[in-house]
């Protein structure tokens, strides 16, 4: 069983519910155009790198015609994924070796996997299991937009608790994480130099402000709570990877600290306080032909 990336890089709360945000209807638009893809056809789609899942089931939603695969390492990810989304089929398995047949897929897509991945194996592997003239869509986050309100910034006992992990983690280079970064230009080379053609580029530009009226309660609250658990399993990281150097106690108060502050945020939202924080995904959408 692997459970390395679900446990030691990111949580699968963390990943799945800033993903079914970034994933959301109301964006599907922006998607749809940069895919380019008839929806009206029985495509055959694999999302390579799926974790726990929110793209595919955004995929199966937005291409209702499809049959969409999701493949992911990580042994928890595809539990989750499976009582998770339905309508799709999820698979354990290798984004450089696919367990599947040459020319079987017409869409393979990946969201800020392609990084992480040797270039040649992650391109590779795709070229192979696509049709002639099947679509490779390589999804890529950009430096976006991100301001904190000032009852969420870390006080003095939080900057000293997060100022010790960086100077004992070592789990970016352990695991490889973001081994491989391209810029815009290298996104679409790369993917030029390992046989596609007719590449193109696009992007979706994600807005998750809580206190703009055009997103319901219940949407600003899940936008909130999506940073809430981005920091409470950045603390079990800390908690897994390093428990010989933080006591119980101390991991415990910093649960209790990020709870208090994400309790008063969702309760200056509920008495209509506007703070106004916002987080802003630029995502990078390269697409090219087999």
């Amino acid at each position: 069983m692997n459970v390395i990336w679900s446990k030691y890089v990111q949580g699968i709360g963390t990943l799945y519910l800033s993903r079914k945000l970034r994933f959301d209807d109301r964006f599907a638009s922006q998607y749809k155009v940069a895919f380019d893809l008839d929806e009206t056809k029985p495509l055959r789609i694999l999302e390579i790198g799926c974790g726990p899942g929110a793209l595919s089931g955004a995929l199966r939603r937005w291409y209702p015609n499809a049959e969409v695969i999701g493949l992911d390492r990580d042994s928890e990810f595809i539990q989750f994924a499976q009582a998770s989304e339905n309508g799709v089929t999820f698979l354990e398995g290798d984004a450089t070796a696919l367990p599947f047949a040459d020319n079987t897929f017409d869409v393979t897509i990946s969201n800020t996997v392609s990084e992480h991945i040797e270039p040649s194996r992650f391109y590779g592997e795709q070229y192979r299991v696509l049709k002639p003239g099947g679509v490779c869509l390589v999804l890529s986050s950009r430096k976006g937009i991100h301001l904190t309100p000032d009852c969420l910034l870390p006080d003095e006992f939080e900057q000293q608790f997060w100022q010790k992990v960086s100077q004992l983690d070592d789990s970016m280079e352990k695991y490889a994480v973001c081994k491989y970064p391209m810029s815009e230009a290298e996104l679409p080379l790369a993917m030029k130099q390992y046989g596609f053609q007719e590449i193109r580029t696009g992007y979706a530009t994600v807005d998750l402000t809580p206190d703009d009226p055009k997103y319901p309660s219940e949407m600003a609250r899940a936008m909130i709570n999506a940073n809430r658990q981005n920091a409470l399993e950045a603390i079990d990281s800390v908690t897994a990877t390093l428990a010989d150097h933080f006591s119980i106690a101390e991991t415990d108060e910093m649960r209790r600290r990020v709870n208090a502050k994400y309790d008063t945020r969702i309760a200056l939202y509920d008495q209509g306080e506007l703070l106004w924080d916002t987080t802003v995904s630029i995502i990078m959408i390269v697409r090219g032909t087999k």
